[in-house]
């Protein structure tokens, strides 16, 4: 893991494309703004991974769908 050390207004560059830059900062939370092409999706940790799971069980239930029409 690459650790940074940025200061307000201040950004880092992920490739050409993404720029992540801290907007502000209150307290110990600090907002970030991220700039990415829209083909590139963008998601909190928890959301991704809920994502991840979600997904994960539509393609369960697709194959035990497609082994239940096999033994017909």
């Amino acid at each position: 893991m690459l650790v940074l050390t940025r200061k307000l207004n201040e950004s880092i560059k992920i490739g050409d494309n993404i720029e992540v830059k801290i907007v502000a900062i209150d307290g110990d939370q600090i907002k970030l703004g991220i700039s990415a092409p829209k083909n590139i999706d963008i998601h909190r940790k928890e959301i991704y991974l809920d994502i991840q799971q979600e997904n994960s069980k539509a393609t369960n239930n697709e194959i035990n769908l497609l082994n239940f029409f096999k033994k017909r």
